[in-house]
């Protein structure tokens, strides 16, 4: 597990970003997956999820996760939902104490947010779809209508895929220059033409950054190149293998 120095300091807040290591899977899921999403059994799953919990003081019956559509939306939790029942959302925002909320990725970038002071907590699953939607930005919005304040509030962006691993093509430029053109301080050139290569990371840190947040860290990890401690989705493309596995990120405000 990998915490944050942006969160790790703030009173009865626990966290993590969990790398693949400690579970029960075995293959290419080796072996903490925390994605009922893979075609693994559910009950590894559930055991590897409680596993992670333990390591923050919770258990998996009180985490909540969200069915995950690279969107902006955010749910509010209120209290735990059953695995059928998880909304389709993009991030979670909760002040229920001893209420574990978190995100599921593998490239994407998970951010944790924490208004100690108030005792708000947020989560988001920030792929490049979703961060260009403003799922970050909605994650704040939500935490402030639910008492937060933002001059309190920290974020810590997790482990994701960064610029050297990243390469896209033409298109995918175009869209965020569209949208902004100072954009293109997020795309460096690749070895092949016509491509470039993404910082998604950055482009994250940069729309935290903007909202004028207590502080924003970033635990700096890339998921494509660090095979032993994390999964890939396009790590896993590109050796053809059949499946890949989902690390869990997780929030806890402790009471």
């Amino acid at each position: 597990m990998i915490t944050s120095t942006a969160l790790g300091n703030l009173q009865n807040i626990g966290h993590g970003f969990f790398t693949r290591q400690g579970g029960i899977s075995e293959g290419v899921l080796t072996s903490l997956n925390c994605g009922y999403g893979s075609g693994e059994a559910p009950e590894n799953v559930t055991e590897n999820r409680n596993r992670a919990m333990t390591m923050i003081g919770c258990t998996a019956n009180r985490l909540n996760t969200v069915y995950q559509v690279h969107s902006p939306d955010v749910a509010v939790a209120d209290d735990t939902w059953t695995f059928d029942d998880r909304p389709k959302a993009d991030a979670i925002v909760t002040r229920r104490k001893n209420l574990a909320i978190g995100v599921l990725t593998a490239d994407c970038t998970p951010v944790l947010f924490a208004d100690a002071e108030n005792g708000v907590i947020g989560a988001a699953h920030a792929g490049w779809r979703g961060a260009l939607a403003g799922v970050l930005e909605n994650c704040v919005r939500v935490m402030e209508e639910n008492g937060a304040e933002r001059k309190h509030i920290s974020a810590a962006v997790g482990p994701c895929i960064h610029q050297k691993s990243y390469e896209v093509g033409p298109e995918f430029v175009q869209t965020f220059v569209q949208e902004d053109p100072t954009s293109e301080q997020f795309f460096a050139p690749s070895e092949r033409d016509g491509h470039a290569q993404f910082d998604l990371p950055g482009f994250a840190r940069s729309r935290l950054e903007k909202l004028d947040l207590k502080r924003v860290g970033d635990v700096a990890v890339d998921t494509y190149t660090d095979q032993e401690r994390f999964f890939s989705y396009r790590r896993a493309t590109h050796l053809n293998e059949m499946d890949y596995g989902r690390g869990l990120s997780a929030i806890i405000l402790n009471g």
